[in-house]
């Protein structure tokens, strides 16, 4: 497996291209348009784009990838955040184009795509259907677990009581997973479970 990591758009969201074969890939999250010159530049097709949420910082570039024929899909309790206020564009000022939904998924569900398998952990407490997915000993957390620290929670929908129990289910995970989080540095499960003092 090899992991691409792409900051995109204004807030420079980490974005993520995953390739098994070197030819096909899965997107996680997509922030902007840049994933597609990196996919061009490294010889890859993005099939299907994995949302870690809604926010718009997260989906900018979904429009994009889907008119060069990637699939959406996001955590079922998020779709309708997704084209509502609550995807902060029109507060940032930052429109998102149109895109839909190609296909959901619910907590538990696993998704073999593109030669990869990954295990959907649904994580609320950023947004209402936040969700992490974990592929073999990696872990993509998008705005729910950082480097030392977790997403906020005073967004609409935010919940900071759901936000602790989806960290500590990810903490639980037996064994150790490197951490791509949705800004910032990477990190691994097994330093936030000495490090991270915002999770109690």
């Amino acid at each position: 497996m090899q992991i691409y990591t792409v900051p995109c758009g204004r807030m420079l969201a980490n974005c993520y291209l995953v390739t098994q074969d070197g030819k096909n890939a899965v997107l996680i999250d997509c922030g902007g348009k840049e994933p597609l010159a990196v996919a061009s530049e490294k010889g890859l097709t993005v099939r299907y784009v994995l949302l870690t949420h809604g926010h718009f910082d997260h989906i900018e570039g979904c429009a994009a990838l889907q008119a060069a024929g990637a699939k959406v899909g996001c955590l079922r309790e998020e779709e309708k955040l997704l084209h509502s206020p609550a995807n902060l564009a029109s507060v940032m000022g930052f429109p998102v184009p149109p895109f839909s939904v190609d296909f959901t998924f619910t907590d538990g569900e696993k998704l073999s795509l593109c030669g990869l398998d990954f295990t959907v952990i649904a994580t609320p407490g950023h947004t209402p259907g936040g969700a992490c997915f974990d592929c073999g000993d990696v872990l993509f957390t998008g705005d729910t677990l950082f480097l030392e620290s977790v997403g906020r929670t005073d967004f609409p929908g935010g919940s900071s009581q759901q936000l602790m129990k989806s960290c500590k289910k990810l903490l639980a995970l037996k064994g150790d997973r490197t951490v791509y989080p949705g800004h910032d540095e990477p990190t691994s499960l097994s330093h936030e479970r000495a490090h991270n003092a915002w999770i109690v």
